[in-house]
Formats: C-alpha cells, structure tokens, sequence
C-alpha cells in the first residue's frame, strides 16, 4: 500500500484522471462512529487513513479520533496537539463528515455508558464493516471501536478505499503549525554541522517484545521482552521463537547489523549520524558496534546537549518530536 500511497501525486500517471479530484456526494448518516487508537504515533496515522475510509464506506459521521495516551510511550497529546484538526476536517469534507465531538444529546448518553463498545477484528475486508459493524451503528446510533491498528486489511480491499487512504495520509493528516515550524528549526539546527543522515533505528524494548526478535539480547532481557509481550493481551502472538522469525526477515536490524549496512552503503565513517528513535534496548551495550564505527553518533531522542540547543519552551516538546521523526511515513 505503501508503495501506491508513494505514487498518488503522479497520479495521472497511474490513473486517467486524478483521485483528488472528487466530486460532492450526496451524504446520509447511518450513524456515528467513535474511535480510539493505539500504538505509536505511525501504528496511529494507518489507523486514523483505515477509519475514515471505512467510515465513508458505511456513511457514517466520525468523530475526530482519540489517541492512545496509556501505550509504552505514555504520550499525552491530543489529536490536536499533532495534527491540524481543522484542515483534517475541511479536506476531506467532500467525503465524509467529522464532527470534533458529538452532538450534545448523542454526547449525554455516552457520557451515562449508553453506546456500544468494542474492537474490531483484525485485518478485516471491509465486507466485514457493512455486515457487522454498520448493523450495529443503526441499532445504537454510536460505536466505539476501542482498537484501530490493523484492523482493515491491507490489500484486496476496494481502489476507492485505498485512494481515500492514501488522501487521508498525504493530504488531510497535516502537522500543526508548530510541528511544522519545529521540523524546520530542527533541520536547520542539524545542518549546521554539514552533511548529516537521520537514522531511524528501530530497537526499543517495545518492538522486540512485539516481535519476539532476542538476537544479541541477555537471557535475562529475552525473559524481561517475554513478560512485556503477555503484559499486552492485544498483542496475539506470545510464544515465538525469535531464530525462525529472523530467518523469515522479520526481525529489525539490530544495532550492530545496522553498522553493517551502513559499512556496505559506504557511508563515511565521519558522517553525523542521529539516531531518531526511542532508547535503544541494551543501551551502550548494543550501540557500541555502531559508535565505534561511526564516531559522530548522536540520539536526537534522550540527547539534553540537543533538546536544549532548539530552546523551545513547548510544554509538549516530546509529543512534537515524535511527530517529526514519523515523517517517513509522509
């Protein structure tokens, strides 16, 4: 999807006319559709382009969606502290209506328990929304999906929902004013000390108990990821066996097969490097490999020497700085 996603601004080049370029449709609301999200900010952004491809399908109003503020980050950010609520709305006002909150009579009896709460099935065709979540809106005028990641299959879904997708993710998800001006601050601020290249190496204690992946890891972290993944009952798969799935690829490159990677790009070893990212689990243990090879390793997540160089003064620095390093999946 991605990769369709990538192209859409050429669009007249894969399509004889362009997906933007859609006309008003006559609405009808069958209901209204409340959604949480969780996982990280990106796990998020899908979800958010899944929702309001399945709440156009159902003709259904979405409200705008909550964030996951109890995940592994523990971020309190609104989805206006991120994204541009006003311009999400507007943009896709020719599609379907998002109302920022319900209307007040609607917003009184969720308020007293009265809607229906539940998590949609995972990788779901979006058959499954019209014959089971769309007869469940008629009969309660709201529902609440309480979980959002992956919960509508990626492909063999409908070329009207995957455009809409990826109009959600190019167009309607825009970043705050502030988060944009950040970006810009933070690139100039990285350029000052020449050619840079921005890492994102993905190797928190969250993704390698989510994968299962220990390559490298003590016995004594593989059992700490083992009890993180049952801690999460979402999380389906508990018993993995990490050798079979990095024979599979599916596995995240460790830190020391990322200095690897980077040896055979031929990347100059006097390269500024930051490393976008949360902790990495091991911490200098697991980095040493790479910090060897390439000196001038700088984590632009936990660094005090750069977070007090931007002198921002945002209440929400951590929460911006995660959108900024999510803008790979822009």
């Amino acid at each position: 999807m991605r990769l369709f996603c990538t192209c859409i601004y050429a669009c007249y080049a894969i399509f004889d006319f362009c997906p933007y370029s859609i006309g008003c449709r006559v609405y009808k609301n069958n209901g209204y559709l409340m959604v949480s999200c969780n996982g990280g900010l990106n796990q998020m952004r899908a979800a958010i382009c899944d929702m309001v491809a399945i709440a156009r399908y159902l003709n259904v109003t979405l409200i705008v969606p909550e964030l996951d503020k109890t995940s592994f980050w523990a971020d309190p950010s609104e989805f206006q502290d991120i994204f541009d609520v006003d311009h999400f709305i507007t943009s896709l006002r020719d599609e379907v209506r998002i109302l920022k909150e319900l209307p007040p009579r609607l917003k009184r009896r969720v308020e007293l328990g009265m809607m229906y709460t539940m998590p949609p099935i995972s990788w779901s065709d979006i058959s499954y929304y019209h014959n089971q979540i769309l007869p469940l809106i008629q009969k309660y005028k709201v529902v609440h999906l309480n979980r959002t990641d992956a919960r509508l299959a990626n492909n063999g879904q409908p070329m009207e929902i995957q455009k809409l997708r990826c109009r959600v993710n190019f167009g309607a998800l825009r970043f705050t004013s502030q988060i944009e001006e950040l970006g810009r601050r933070i690139i100039r601020l990285l350029r000052q000390n020449g050619p840079f290249l921005v890492l994102h190496l993905r190797y928190e204690m969250d993704m390698l108990a989510f994968s299962g992946c220990t390559q490298g890891c003590s016995s004594e972290e593989a059992e700490e990821l083992t009890r993180m993944r049952y801690a999460y009952p979402w999380w389906k798969e508990k018993i993995i066996n990490s050798d079979l799935k990095r024979k599979d690829g599916l596995c995240p490159l460790t830190p020391e097969e990322t200095m690897l990677t980077l040896k055979a790009l031929d990347i100059d070893r006097n390269m500024q490097i930051y490393i976008a990212a949360g902790e990495i689990y091991g911490g200098q243990r697991r980095m040493a490999s790479l910090a060897a090879v390439y000196p001038k390793l700088v984590s632009i997540w936990w660094s005090s020497k750069i977070s007090s160089s931007f002198e921002l003064g945002y209440s929400v620095f951590v929460s911006l700085l995660v959108a900024f390093c999510s803008v790979d999946d822009r």
